[in-house]
Formats: C-alpha cells, sequence, structure tokens
C-alpha cells in the first residue's frame, strides 16, 4: 500500500512536471527576446529599431504599424497575428513570406517559441502589460 501511494505520487509529480514545460513561459520568453531586441522593441517606451515595434502584436496585420517601412511581401502576406501565425512565421520567416526583410534565421524549438510569443503577446498597443 505505501509502495502504490509513493508511485502514485512519483507519477503525479512526473505529470505536472511534464505539462509545465509545455506551458508556455514568460520569463524564458524574456530570455528568448534577447534574440529579437536588437531589432526590436517593446514597452512603454518602445521605437521602430531596423524592424518595427513589437507592442500590440496579438491581433495585429502583419505591416500595419504606422512609420514603419515594410516589404511589399510583408504588407501582402495577408498574416494577422496571433499564436498559430507566430509560430508557423517564427521557425522560419523567409520561407514563410518571401522577400520579407527580416534577416533572421529563426527559432525552430517550438516551447522557445511558444515562450517568446507569451512575452510578446503580454504587451498592448501601447507597451502597457496586460
Amino acid at each position: 500500500m505505501k509502495r502504490m501511494r509513493r508511485i502514485l505520487i512519483a507519477l503525479a509529480a512526473v505529470a505536472a512536471s511534464a505539462g509545465a514545460a509545455g506551458a508556455q513561459d514568460v520569463t524564458a520568453g524574456a530570455t528568448a527576446y534577447k534574440k529579437c531586441v536588437s531589432c526590436h522593441d517593446v514597452g512603454p517606451t518602445a521605437k521602430n529599431k531596423v524592424g518595427p515595434v513589437l507592442n500590440g502584436l496579438e491581433g495585429r496585420k502583419s505591416g500595419s504599424i504606422a512609420g514603419y517601412s515594410y516589404s511589399d511581401a510583408n504588407k501582402n502576406s495577408g498574416i494577422t497575428w496571433d499564436e498559430a501565425s507566430f509560430l508557423d512565421y517564427i521557425k522560419d520567416p523567409k520561407a514563410k513570406v518571401p522577400n520579407t526583410k527580416m534577416a533572421f534565421a529563426g527559432i525552430k524549438n517550438e516551447g522557445e517559441a511558444k515562450s517568446l510569443w507569451a512575452y510578446l503577446k503580454q504587451y498592448d498597443a501601447d507597451g502597457k502589460t496586460k
């Protein structure tokens, strides 16, 4: 009986850690964002850089930030950013939007990409965290 209880507790711990590992992690997303920060900005004082501001990304149409000079490919991509479109795009931007100006190889690790999305979607259009 005692052994069965230990096994059940161990299985519950494994299941809980597997669920946490698959979850989006804003802290891990902040670390992943370091790959983006040289070209993109977020937060209340964000400005367009080599790439556009990433505030308010969730629900935004690609190519729509005022004051940023997007490629025609990006403006005409038809993408509205949500988790699925972001994950598809970020793993290989040039494959998803040929002729984009974005010169980034992508993030192939799905967990890292999901965490990056969690980090970015916390910022509203004004750069305030939701």
